[in-house]
């Protein structure tokens, strides 16, 4: 299916397998046995997922609530964003009778791993974030109610998307920046192949391209201070001028990036000015205080279980993506 198609339908997925609608309910329904053979309830299984066909809810006649279990799916818990996520989306499952199962994918942004037997038969719905849809097709979350975060909406095989805006907050931390005087301009880029990742990539060239008299370089960085000390190190020490803006894909890269500043002898902000994106709480421990975009991971959390349950209902989800705000500390002031 090409994306921004039609959404692909059981007829679809009874054409392309060679078999008739009512055996594709059947088999996607999981009441095939005695009725459909193995090897067509494979066809069906294998063309419904190639179409990227996610069942009609209403259709199939799922009830809300019949295990009354969310599985929430995120790369890793080691940063205290996703901490927030889990929070915010358990507050607002409790409100409705709900639980959340944490799960964090041993792959990272890769494909996750089953963390039940039959995920299908534990679970009324999945919230995947900063994964790839296809990603989840091994915890059967391809064939569940599914909320994808922080996610690709063109990318994301007919899934709900709730994101916050994280293209306004690059552009917010652009304009902060070029407004105190920088032109020179280095990107501390998370070497992570991420949609929001490449989302700050691509916001941060385009906002530089427009101002005549810019220039950008970019340094990769696995999320990890050790990383961002030796990217930035080995970006401030090579040739041609030194950049006098640092921006940062996430505040742990910039305090990698801050232990490489003072280990060259320079100063934040009087030689380089440094920006994150997160406002974790490592921002206001390093010094000086961290310029960086608060992304409120609570709320996200909340407006992704509050998806789920829409789609779980039947209904289309809020749209619109969650504002962010940028917040000046002292690491950043005009280049000298």
């Amino acid at each position: 299916m090409a994306r921004g198609s039609t959404r692909p339908t059981s007829r679809d997925v009874a054409q392309a397998a060679g078999v008739s609608q009512a055996a594709v309910s059947l088999v996607l329904g999981d009441k095939w046995r005695g009725r459909v053979s193995e090897p067509t309830a494979q066809r069906v299984r294998e063309a419904a997922h190639a179409l990227g066909y996610r069942p009609n809810l209403a259709a199939r006649n799922l009830r809300l609530g019949r295990t009354r279990t969310v599985l929430l799916v995120v790369p890793a818990l080691t940063t205290e964003f996703f901490a927030g996520v889990y929070t915010g989306a358990a507050r607002v499952a409790a409100e409705h009778g709900f639980g959340v199962v944490l799960y964090p994918s041993p792959e990272g942004v890769g494909p996750a791993r089953d963390p039940f037997a039959s995920a299908q038969a534990a679970l009324d719905g999945v919230i995947a974030s900063s994964m790839a849809a296809d990603a989840l097709s091994a915890i059967r979350g391809d064939q569940l109610p599914l909320v994808m975060l922080d996610s690709d909406p063109e990318g994301s095989l007919g899934a709900a998307t709730v994101n916050l805006d994280i293209a306004d907050g690059v552009h917010q931390i652009a304009e902060h920046l070029l407004g105190l005087g920088h032109r020179r301009f280095l990107h501390l880029a998370a070497d992570v192949p991420s949609w929001t990742f490449e989302v700050r990539a691509r916001e941060l060239a385009a906002r530089l391209d427009a101002v005549p008299g810019t220039t950008l370089r970019t340094a990769r960085a696995r999320i990890s201070i050790d990383d961002a000390l030796t990217a930035t190190e080995a970006a401030l020490t090579g040739p041609g001028p030194r950049p006098t803006a640092l921006v940062c894909d996430d505040d742990k890269l910039a305090a990698g990036a801050y232990k490489a500043v003072r280990r060259l002898g320079l100063r934040i902000p009087d030689d380089l000015s440094v920006t994150g994106l997160d406002d974790l709480g490592l921002a206001t421990a390093i010094d000086p205080e961290l310029t960086t975009v608060r992304l409120d991971a609570e709320l996200f959390g909340e407006r992704g279980m509050r998806a789920l349950l829409a789609v779980l209902e039947n209904r289309t989800p809020e749209a619109g993506d969650i504002p962010v705000t940028l917040i000046p500390r002292a690491s950043t002031a005009p280049p000298h």
